[in-house]
Order: structure tokens, then C-alpha cells, then sequence
């Protein structure tokens, strides 16, 4: 039988973690692999680690990491990637809001059909909040107008993959990880299931429209240049536009003898390109910070323990 490892990061998920393993181990139970299920504490303050120790007394194919303090979901799937020791590799929420039961097909996508990646996506938001909905929709737009990178819209991290993509993945270690664009970026044909959305089983989510907002921009910054293009191209309008404004009001003076109105008029070009200036100077910032942090060359995590 093939060897399936499936890697699980949790985050305060104490309540989700028992309910998860049940409906993990029913669904695991009816297919012809030989499973490792491999949770990731990320940081977790509450019982979630002692969920993951109950559980590996209780089952041996249960397997996990814990991390010295939260280092995020991507780390958190790295981190379960690097220790998977199966030949098929899953990657699924504690929520269950990626349902066990699309493993069957998962796994027949990659044995009998040749893919290399069997990848879900979304195909409603039902019950998510209509701004967040609309900021995700746009988000998949912009990235894929402006980066070579294609993400699906709806995507999830719910996916199973080979050993020899799973490699692939490893083999890049930077630290401001965009595993959506990752999976795209290292190629590898991919099968993708649709299905409606699902709601979480317990617990909170963790992903704010903040957290999420930051999340999207680090994708942008990851797999595109074109910001750093837009603040060029922006700057050699406005020195254009300035140049000829400047020609105007010169042959204005010097032909109908019209003085020019000056304080109100200062001020608004003065406000427009300080803000003009701050915005490109805030895009290069981003940008430096992230080859800053990759310069460094910290672990992408650290782990307290393991079992």
C-alpha cells in the first residue's frame, strides 16, 4: 500500500483537534494507504498540544511538532512538509472545513490518472463576509494581472501531492512563504476539485481581514515586480505632467501677462506629491524589508517538540 502523510496545522484549535482525528480516521480507514497524520502546533496557548499527546497514546499513526512560539501557518506547513515521510503528501485544516472525504478522489488523481498535485478550490463564500469576499475576489484578479504566477480564485492549502513536488516545494526556503503562489510556481500538473464552501466545526477562525489583508500583499510582493513598475511609471507621469503645467503657466505670464494663483494651488501639489512620493517610498520599503529578512537567514521555524 502507498504511504499517505497528512499535515495538520493548528493554532489554538483545542475543541477542533478530537472532532477532526474522528472524522480523519473513519475517512483513512476506507482507503488502501498506509497513513501518518502529522499535526503542527503553531505556538498554540491552549490544550492543543495535549490534544496532539492524547492522541498519539491512543493511535501510533498520529505524529507531531510543536513550535517555541507561533511562526504562522506557513512556517507551520513547512515544517510538516520537511517531516512527512509518506509518498503522497496531504495538507488539510483542523476546522474540517477541507473535508476528509475528498481523499478518495484525491488520491485516484494522482495513482490512476497521472497528476502530480490534486488541489481544491472554492467555488462559493457562502457564510464568509461579503468585504472579505470581495477584497479575496479582487485580490485573485490583481495578483494574476500583474504576476506570471497563476493562483486559482477559491484556492486552498487542501491538497495532496507527490513526493517528488513535495521536494520541490523544500527546495525553496525563503521565509515570507506564499505557499498558494508556491505550489503554482514549481509547476507539476494538477487536478482541481471544486466544491462549496464548509463551515468550521468549532472554534474561531484566526485569519482577521487584516491578517489576511497583509497575507495577500506578501503574496503580491513574493511573486510580482509590477508594484515597483507601477511606481515608476507613476512618477515619470507626474514629472511630465509637471513639466508641462510649468510650461503653461510660464507662456501664460509671458504672453497674456496673467499672474499665476499661488498659495491654494502650492499647497494641493505640494500634499499630492509629498503623498505621491511617501506611496513609492512605502512600496521600495516593502520590498527592502522582505530581502532584509531573507538576508538574514533565520530558521523559517523552531521546534520545542516532537513525537
Amino acid at each position: 500500500m502507498i504511504k499517505m502523510s497528512v499535515i495538520v496545522p493548528c493554532f489554538n484549535e483545542e475543541e477542533a483537534v478530537p472532532i477532526f482525528y474522528e472524522a480523519l480516521r473513519e475517512q483513512l480507514s476506507q482507503m488502501p494507504v498506509e497513513a501518518e497524520i502529522l499535526f503542527v502546533d503553531d505556538g498554540s496557548a491552549d490544550g492543543t498540544l495535549d490534544a496532539f499527546r492524547t492522541l498519539r497514546v491512543q493511535d501510533s499513526r498520529v505524529r507531531y511538532i510543536s513550535f517555541s512560539r507561533n511562526f504562522g501557518k506557513e512556517a507551520a506547513m513547512f515544517a510538516g512538509l520537511e517531516a512527512a515521510t509518506g509518498e503522497v503528501i496531504a495538507i488539510m485544516d483542523v476546522d474540517l472545513q477541507d473535508p476528509p472525504q475528498m481523499l478518495s478522489r484525491m488520491l485516484r488523481g494522482i495513482e490512476e490518472e497521472g497528476y502530480d498535485s490534486v488541489a481544491t478550490r472554492r467555488v462559493t463564500r457562502r457564510g464568509e463576509p461579503r468585504l472579505r469576499s470581495f477584497f479575496a475576489r479582487m485580490f485573485y484578479r490583481i495578483i494574476n494581472r500583474i504576476s506570471k504566477t497563476e493562483v486559482v480564485d477559491g484556492a486552498r492549502d487542501f491538497r495532496l501531492m507527490t513526493r517528488r513536488m513535495v521536494n520541490s516545494i523544500l527546495s525553496l526556503r525563503e521565509v515570507s512563504r506564499f505557499s498558494k503562489g508556491i505550489f503554482s510556481w514549481v509547476g507539476y500538473q494538477t487536478l482541481w476539485l471544486e466544491y462549496e464552501n464548509q463551515q468550521r466545526v468549532a472554534g474561531e477562525t484566526k485569519w482577521s481581514f487584516w491578517k489576511l489583508l497583509i497575507y495577500s500583499m506578501d503574496g503580491i510582493i513574493a511573486f510580482s515586480t509590477a508594484p515597483l513598475a507601477i511606481a515608476s511609471v507613476t512618477g515619470f507621469f507626474f514629472c511630465v505632467m509637471a513639466f508641462l503645467l510649468i510650461l503653461y503657466f510660464f507662456m501664460k505670464t509671458l504672453i497674456w501677462g496673467d499672474p499665476v494663483a499661488g498659495f491654494p494651488a502650492t499647497v494641493c501639489i505640494m500634499l499630492l506629491l509629498g503623498g505621491l512620493q511617501l506611496f513609492c517610498v512605502g512600496i521600495l520599503g516593502q520590498y527592502l524589508s522582505k530581502t532584509y529578512l531573507e538576508t538574514k537567514r533565520r530558521p523559517i521555524y523552531i521546534v520545542k517538540e516532537r513525537e
